[in-house]
């Protein structure tokens, strides 16, 4: 099985069937994790606005809620509906130049819109909850390389600051609640079904622009660096949390560089397009270097990032150009 069809997580970490709840799970990395806990058979349900998540990427055998997480009353229905042993958050104002262009808005949905999720939590007994986070951007300009979990937290951006808010508002219900928590500090996902037509995903959106014979620009000088995760890898991290007991916070990366520049000229290599880099001015709120140490689920768990970079890109490209036929 090539990692474009995904992989088999059957059995790997099964520790009895739960029903999950998976906000965001119509979007790029939600319904891949969606995908991974159906195939350890847990019963899984979903709330997406459908906003950037796409009914195409949702599992057929995942139950759609179609609501956005700070509609106080819907998401309490979805709370009725069902009796949930884990709530895996991936819903988020992800794009960190909107954040800074709207921070009212990014906090709105990523910090008022998870405390709402937290009090369905409390009221309804659920016993865990997963959060995804962010590495780089909760870490701010590092002072070491690559970072761990212990780095200081200084972000750059409203994006970086309301998820380190939201981690804060989990360690408190975590105390007050009983709640068992864990927080996964991701590294640049990539991979297939990421959106190409937003503002943040360079991979996809890269890629999408070659392989429409457009010309894509590299903001700054392209010495920017970013740790790049393969979609999978992140979903296995995601089957990992649900054997936790407590809080713990992980870091999910490679602990490799890679810097802009160089993605590009991998991105050209793979897709076979000629084309030369065009640059741009730099954007505001975005870090020079990031890089995560994940040795802690390392030894922990055994984790370890098994794609490599050029061949994830190879997956990728594929999916991409499957998408672009099939729109032709």
């Amino acid at each position: 099985m090539g990692i474009l069809d995904g992989f088999s997580f059957q059995g790997k970490f099964r520790r009895g069937s739960m029903n999950i709840l998976v906000t965001g799970g119509a979007g790029f990395i939600g319904s891949h994790v969606v995908d991974g806990y159906l195939a350890e058979g847990h019963e899984v349900s979903v709330v997406d606005n459908l906003s950037t998540g796409r009914k195409s990427n949702l599992n057929p055998h995942a139950r759609l809620f179609n609501c956005d997480i700070r509609e106080r009353d819907a998401l309490e229905n979805v709370f009725h509906a069902g009796t949930y042993d884990v709530v895996n958050h991936h819903a988020a104002q992800t794009d960190v130049r909107r954040s800074v262009s709207d921070p009212v808005y990014d906090a709105s949905v990523n910090i008022l819109g998870f405390l709402g999720l937290l009090e369905c939590c409390a009221r309804h007994r659920v016993s865990k909850v997963i959060l995804a986070s962010t590495g780089g951007a909760v870490y701010g300009e590092q002072e070491v390389f690559p970072a761990n979990e212990d780095h200081p937290t200084r972000p750059m951006s409203p994006y970086g600051t309301s998820k380190l808010s939201s981690e804060q508002y989990l360690s408190y219900y975590c105390i007050t609640h009983g709640l068992h928590a864990v927080i996964l500090r991701y590294a640049n996902v990539y991979g297939p079904r990421q959106n190409p037509h937003g503002e943040a995903g360079v991979v996809a959106i890269f890629t999408a622009t070659i392989l429409r014979g457009d010309q894509p620009v590299i903001n700054g000088d392209g010495k920017q660096t970013r740790d790049y995760v393969y979609v999978n890898d992140v979903v296995q991290a995601n089957l990992i949390a649900l054997q936790c007991r407590g809080f713990h916070i992980f870091n999910v990366g490679t602990g490799i560089e890679t810097n802009v520049q160089e993605i590009f000229e991998l991105i050209v290599k793979t897709s076979g397009a000629s084309v030369e880099a065009t640059y741009g001015p730099a954007k505001v709120g975005e870090q020079r270097r990031s890089v995560l140490d994940t040795g802690r689920i390392a030894r922990k768990f055994g984790w370890l990032p098994s794609v490599k970079l050029e061949e994830g890109l190879v997956a990728t490209v594929a999916y991409l150009k499957n998408e672009a036929m099939g729109k032709s």
